[in-house]
């Protein structure tokens, strides 16, 4: 795909905003047809532009809760390559939710997801730093989501109090 449309970043905004809305609905508030709007999703499906379609889940709602880490990782780039082969070798590790590229004090972010802090341990110490690249990993524990991709998890009450002007 050489380029994104005006129409088709109306339709990824409706859709990043909530994925379950359909067509129809896409059309109407776009003031277009049904098939332009289908078309369009196809083309940035296809193209990789919507790569999938998720949930977001408030994992402190249920009894079942998952540990969730992000780690900071210092590695030493390979010539002629970088950092993409290492990356690869940790982004294909199932536990990976998500790996960025940094700038700053470390070169990798990873965030992972465990059943334990035992098993988020595992993984670090096992798989993470036995990679010969890998020189130091700080890893950090995440004990509470306020907000995630734009979605606030805390039920907050209304401030009643009354404005106060000098």
């Amino acid at each position: 795909m050489t380029g994104i449309s005006d129409f088709q970043l109306k339709v990824l905004a409706l859709l990043q905003e909530d994925a379950r809305l359909k067509p129809e609905i896409i059309a109407t508030m776009l003031d277009a047809t049904v098939e332009d709007v289908k078309a369009a999703i196809a083309a940035m499906e296809k193209d990789h532009v919507i790569v999938k379609y998720a949930t977001i889940v408030n994992w402190s709602k249920m009894h079942d809760e998952k540990v969730t880490a992000l780690i900071e990782v210092q590695i030493t780039p390979e010539r002629g390559r970088g950092f993409d082969r290492i990356a690869e070798s940790i982004y294909l590790y199932p536990e990976v939710k998500s790996l960025y590229l940094m700038s700053g004090a470390y070169d990798l972010q990873v965030e992972i997801e465990g059943d334990s802090l035992k098993e988020v341990a595992s993984f670090v110490s096992n798989k993470l730093s036995t990679i010969d690249a890998v020189l130091s990993t700080k890893t950090y524990f995440i004990l509470k989501k306020y907000k995630q991709d734009g979605i606030i998890f805390e039920e907050t009450e209304s401030d009643s109090r009354m404005m106060v002007s000098p």
